[in-house]
């Protein structure tokens, strides 16, 4: 596979000409040794924990690795060498206020780490790096999100959509992985499990002591099966026979290594009586296709619920990498009420405007795939920008005031 750039590189470049240290985190396999290796372009200094003799240094004498080189010093797995090499980087940080000092990645949520006390608060910032998008795989714009709040109308001018239903869904499969995608579709099993079985025996059980670990490929499974649906932990505990409180760390513990992300529910002083469960994703439809047995051609025939929450997951994913670039500041939550009224998507500037979103795994979209966004327009006025249901039809259609039906591939088109 020819090499893909990554479209955060230009951020995380400036970020490490501006600010002293740079965190980078993200699931295994996605590209962060490979992505610190092209921001440091031979300066500095290298160095990878999960090498046993670095990571032995690095434990021995925490204090002598955090000055040890020149910078920008990067420290690939930061999570291994522990709150002792952290706080060593702090207290060199503090001595001397250069911008560029420290790259680190992590395959763990560096703030959410439970061996992890020392944040790197007001001396760090923080990135996340994800599978590849469709975007980066296809040479395309990815600025969905900085278009949609800046030209929303733009959209309803343009071309038909190339994509056919199978496309999409092939792309939902297939997933973003760099290693899974180099794989024919028929080897990339095995390349799932062995990615889970290390994730969730070694690296969850080393950073937290996670006595049932083996507990977790299941419990994995069991979320795929509910990726795009609100996070009900009673049925969960109900179905993996786990208690509450282990069942919340464990569901913890697959959000600390980015496997699994979270919508919070959205409201307003205008949708006050908003629920409030979050509704959880996995973080590439390629695992959760693995993990549910899932194909593109079972897809295509499917009339159940299965190729709707995977479509639904595939576009949350993709709108949440292109937050890492996009410069709109925008943050993603989901809507419901007790009234039934449901919107897949809400994105929501700091300024207050938002945008709706619906996803539909099919061609068809009429009057009433817009019910729920009218009434969140009507509701917001002026705050509300636009309101967009995405699906698989190949034409941009306008369906009144501030409402458009679009491809899916508008996702990763517009720029």
């Amino acid at each position: 596979m020819a090499k893909i750039s990554r479209k955060m590189e230009p951020r995380l470049a400036r970020a490490l000409s501006a600010y002293r240290v740079v965190v980078i985190g993200g699931p295994r396999q996605v590209g962060k040794t490979t992505l610190a290796r092209e921001l440091t372009g031979g300066r500095g200094t290298f160095r990878q924990l999960d090498v046993d003799t670095t990571l032995a240094t690095a434990l021995v004498d925490p204090v002598g690795f955090a000055r040890h080189g020149a910078t920008p010093r990067a420290i690939d797995e930061v999570q291994l060498g522990g709150d002792a090499l952290v706080r060593a980087i702090k207290v060199q940080v503090d001595a001397d206020d250069d911008p560029g000092q420290f790259l680190l990645t992590g395959s763990a949520d560096f703030l959410t780490v439970p061996t992890l006390s020392e944040s790197l608060a007001g001396r760090a910032v923080f990135f996340e790096l994800w599978p590849f998008s469709q975007g980066e795989l296809r040479g395309e714009p990815d600025g969905f999100l900085d278009t949609v709040f800046r030209e929303p109308d733009s959209f309803r001018e343009g071309p038909s959509s190339a994509l056919q239903p199978e496309d999409y869904l092939e792309a939902v499969c297939q997933g973003g992985f760099p290693e899974a995608l180099r794989l024919h579709p028929d080897d990339r099993g095995l390349w799932y499990d062995a990615l889970v079985q290390t994730v969730t025996q070694r690296d969850i059980v080393g950073l937290t002591g996670a006595r049932r670990a083996g507990e977790l490929p299941r419990l994995l499974r069991l979320l795929a099966a509910r990726t795009a649906n609100e996070l009900v932990a009673s049925q969960i505990g109900a179905d993996s026979q786990l208690s509450r409180d282990t069942l919340a760390d464990y569901i913890g513990f697959l959000r600390m290594i980015y496997f699994t992300r979270e919508l919070p529910a959205w409201s307003s002083s205008h949708t006050n009586r908003a629920k409030q469960r979050p509704k959880i994703y996995l973080t590439d439809t390629g695992l959760a296709s693995h993990l549910l047995d899932a194909d593109p051609v079972g897809l295509l025939d499917d009339d159940g619920a299965r190729r709707g929450q995977l479509v639904e997951t595939f576009v949350v994913n993709e709108l949440r990498k292109q937050l890492g670039w996009s410069r709109a500041r925008a943050e993603l939550f989901h809507f419901r009420d007790r009234d039934g009224g449901e919107i897949d998507i809400v994105v929501e500037r700091p300024d207050g405007r938002v945008v709706g979103i619906e996803v539909k795994s099919g061609l068809t979209v009429t009057g009433r795939s817009f019910t729920h966004l009218t009434r969140l327009r009507d509701r917001l006025g002026d705050a509300f920008v636009h309101g967009y249901v995405l699906s698989f039809s190949p034409d941009p259609l306008p369906f009144g005031d501030r409402l458009t039906a679009l491809p899916i591939s508008y996702l990763w088109q517009a720029g």
